[in-house]
């Protein structure tokens, strides 16, 4: 090579570098990923048929619109069994704290004075009879019945007399105290089975995309069982894998442009969320520049608009920094 020629070669590796380092600095940066949705998991709680299902997969929905409804007969017939030992033990707590019925207390009078007149007669009946003994006209065996009866007499009238004090009295305040407690249990017990009542009926916890339905109407799903699957929000995000040497220069709240396949145009977004562990770049974003490089994952949220976008379109978000910062 003569030396004009080398310097004419020598000229153009130069303007080649100035023009490729202009490029550099004009062109935003991009990387790559696709749309996504945050996936909602629906899984059942009871063990029932399945009589309702007034949503299509595919259908928008709203936050509390029913996407199952169960067979409730047998938490109604428990509901109702709750209910009425709920008044029982209510009425039990409103019948202590009245206190004993008048009937109930002079009822209780008339049997301690029987009790009364009843122990007079059998200590008669004790004293003839020792009377008797003394004048050798009975016998020891008509004492020792009479002595029996006068005790039990005895007894009777400390039992009448304590069951007047009783009611008198009222109730105790451990009894008292205890009925309260009563109510308060069988009404938490109602409560409960009234909440459980309620999600016999699967509500869309927020506002999102039916994508799957997996049980039919007669179909029994048990516990725990997944039955529905959402995906949350009115536009999917873009996933998007950042280069290391690019996540110190990115901070949520940045804007983006978002170019998705299918789009005449792109779509603005907003960085939502950047990992903070880095991992290795997937197998689809491994573009020459980036191979061996790790990568951190990246939200971006996408601008609303009148259609969503759908899930698993490949896309280029672009960042409009420089990279040589």
């Amino acid at each position: 090579m003569n030396n004009k020629t080398e310097r004419q070669f020598t000229a153009l590796v130069l303007v080649s570098v100035i023009l490729g380092a202009c490029a550099k600095n004009d062109e935003p940066y991009r990387v790559v990923g696709q749309l996504e949705s945050d996936r909602i998991e629906i899984t059942a709680e009871f063990n029932e048929p399945i009589t309702e299902r007034p949503v299509k997969e595919g259908q928008w929905v709203s936050t509390g619109d029913v996407l199952y409804q169960q067979d409730t007969q047998r938490i109604e017939s428990r509901i109702d069994e709750a209910a009425a030992v709920a008044k029982r033990v209510e009425a039990q707590l409103a019948e202590i704290v009245r206190g004993p019925r008048k009937e109930l207390i002079a009822a209780s009078r008339a049997e301690l004075s029987g009790s009364e007149k009843e122990l007079a007669f059998r200590q008669i009946e004790y004293a003839r009879a020792n009377k008797i003994l003394t004048q050798q006209l009975g016998s020891e065996e008509q004492v020792d019945k009479a002595k029996a009866s006068l005790d039990a007499a005895e007894a009777n009238l400390k039992a009448s007399r304590a069951k007047l004090e009783e009611l008198l009295n009222g109730a105790t305040t451990e009894e008292l105290d205890q009925a309260e407690q009563l109510v308060n249990e069988t009404r938490a017990r109602l409560a409960s089975l009234q909440i459980d009542f309620e999600r016999y009926r699967t509500t869309a916890p927020t506002d999102s995309l039916v994508d799957s339905l997996l049980f039919e109407p007669g179909e029994r799903p048990q516990p725990g069982q997944p039955i529905a699957i959402l995906l949350s929000g009115k536009q999917p995000y873009a996933r998007v894998y950042v280069p290391e040497p690019l996540r110190v220069k990115l901070r949520p709240g940045m804007r983006a442009t978002v170019y998705a396949d299918g789009l005449a145009e792109p779509v603005p977004g907003t960085i939502r969320w950047i990992a903070s562990e880095s991992a290795f770049t997937p197998y689809f974003a491994l573009t020459e520049r980036d191979r061996g490089r790790l990568s951190f994952i990246a939200k971006i949220d996408i601008d609303d608009r009148k259609e969503r976008l759908p899930d698993g379109i490949p896309v280029n978000v672009e960042f409009a920094i420089d990279t040589d910062q």
